[in-house]
């Protein structure tokens, strides 16, 4: 149970990552990820594009539960708190 879980909130975690990197290449300026970031910070633009990136966990919570995996779809629903949290706080700490 605890494995599943845990794949779960990998596979969410990684579908971030992903789906920030297509929000970059879609909407960013430049070729380097780095430099789109640092530029959507000043910008005020960064939640939002790890908002976006979100979106993917969505279609994996989804699918988990079709295939009746619980418990990694759980793990899906973690990261996708985790994700929310982080972004709160560069929200109102920065």
């Amino acid at each position: 149970m605890n494995k599943d879980i845990v794949i779960g909130f990998l596979v969410g975690i990684i579908a971030t990552f992903l789906g920030l990197l297509v929000a970059i290449q879609i909407f960013g300026n430049d070729d380097n990820w780095l430099v789109v970031l640092k530029q959507s910070a000043q910008r005020g633009i960064l939640t939002k594009m790890i908002s976006l990136g979100a979106l993917p966990n969505l279609a994996i919570f989804f699918f988990f539960l079709r295939k009746k995996k619980d418990n990694r779809a759980q793990g899906v629903l973690i990261a996708t708190m985790l994700v929310f949290i982080i972004t709160m706080i560069i929200k109102f700490f920065n």
